[in-house]
């Protein structure tokens, strides 16, 4: 009888666990590598200091990325790529405010949750590791 108890408690912790992989399964966007540290204590990137700041990162991803202050201590970094349109001189993003704006079809996506109503994809999101003053971005 032991061993069906353990056996019961031990299987929900075998399936339990979350491999916190981020779900980028995105046809108009490729998979390229990513890998940046950001020092908070550079004026380039002072402005990430502050809530619902965001900052433009070119050279990184697709089209660059856009690194955004969440809460004060957690930070979302997303592909500046447009993820609803094929690569084209149109697809790359620009910030407003607390949303990434997409110039071709004006579609904007929330920095907070990369989703934008009425679209199929969301923004393309890295991976963020805090660390004091340097954000590690990654995927």
């Amino acid at each position: 009888m032991k061993k069906y108890f353990l056996l019961l408690i031990a299987f929900p912790m075998l399936f339990g666990c979350s491999t916190n992989s981020l779900n980028n399964n995105n046809p108009n966007l490729p998979n390229y590598p990513v890998n940046v540290n950001i020092n908070l204590s550079l004026p380039e990137y002072s402005n990430l200091k502050f809530v619902s700041n965001a900052v433009y990162i070119p050279n990184q991803g697709v089209r660059g990325i856009i690194v955004f202050n969440n809460s004060g201590t957690t930070y979302n970094a997303f592909d500046a790529a447009c993820p609803n349109q094929a690569l084209s001189s149109c697809s790359t993003m620009t910030i407003k405010g607390i949303n990434a704006l997409c110039a071709c079809d004006n579609a904007e996506y929330s920095l907070f949750s990369g989703q934008c109503t009425g679209k199929q994809y969301p923004l393309k999101q890295y991976r963020v590791e805090v660390n004091g003053n340097l954000v590690h971005v990654y995927n």
